[in-house]
């Protein structure tokens, strides 16, 4: 079947799982689109080789592919921009280290040595990052939209009345961050495919791959969520397939 949308949830340096859902999809022609819904790095142990595999996407199918900006690489881009962004950069749960690991790899260094501090330093302002990469994030979009769903990576922005849709919201990395409980449960409108918030955490609905199991996808009337954990400890990458609502899984 053509003109399909496959759609990839947040992979956070996780490439053996974006490895393995990758070879579970469709063989794809010019006329299916796949998306990618941000949040290339951190937390997980391969960042830099995640980011190449996305970038060489594009050569390797005949779909339009279409990487999104996720809250990391927007958070990068400030880190770089305005030299810190220690908000971000020093909250350990974000697994900024392991992405500068992944970077500059090597012995990783002693705890307090010359090197850690070094690494460190560069840390705080992402000295690490080749060129070519800090360029292509800056090309990545906050949102898209076709014939079957809005894609973001948080989600929509309201103006206290309705939810914005996003060519109408004034700073589009607003999308970027969105987490509000309320979108996810009282959100009427076009579909919405979103990473950004962890499926676990959201009110209970039933699964589209595996009835009342919490750790899948989350899957409302209005509003998909497709961040299953990758590159935290038990999480896996997810992909959906519209208009079919087909489910993949990078578990084996």
């Amino acid at each position: 079947m053509a003109g399909r949308t496959i759609v990839v949830g947040d992979i956070h340096g996780g490439l053996e799982h974006l490895e393995r859902l990758l070879a579970k999809l469709p063989t794809l022609d010019e006329k299916d689109t796949l998306i990618l819904l941000g949040d290339y790095l951190d937390r997980g142990p391969r960042s830099r080789e995640t980011v190449a595999r996305v970038r060489a996407l594009p050569a390797e199918t005949a779909a339009r592919v279409i990487p999104l900006c996720g809250n990391h690489e927007h958070a990068w881009l400030r880190v770089i921009d305005e030299g810190g962004y220690p908000d971000f950069v020093m909250v350990p749960g974000n697994g900024c280290r392991e992405t500068v690991r992944s970077y500059l790899g090597g012995e990783e260094p002693l705890v307090g040595s010359e090197e850690s501090r070094r690494e460190f330093e560069r840390m705080l302002v992402g000295s690490f990052f080749p060129a070519g990469d800090v360029a292509w994030m800056r090309t990545l979009r906050h949102w898209y939209e076709d014939d079957l769903a809005i894609y973001v990576h948080g989600g929509l922005v309201s103006d206290g009345q309705t939810w914005l849709h996003p060519a109408k919201t004034p700073r589009s990395e607003e999308l970027l961050w969105r987490r509000e409980r309320t979108f996810f449960e009282g959100y009427i409108g076009k579909l919405v495919v979103c990473g950004h918030t962890r499926s676990s955490t959201l009110p209970q609905r039933s699964s589209l791959y595996t009835p009342d199991d919490p750790s899948d996808m989350w899957a409302g009337p209005h509003v998909m969520v497709l961040d299953t954990g990758c590159g935290r400890e038990g999480g896996f990458l997810t992909a959906l397939e519209l208009p079919s609502l087909r489910v993949y899984e990078s578990v084996p």
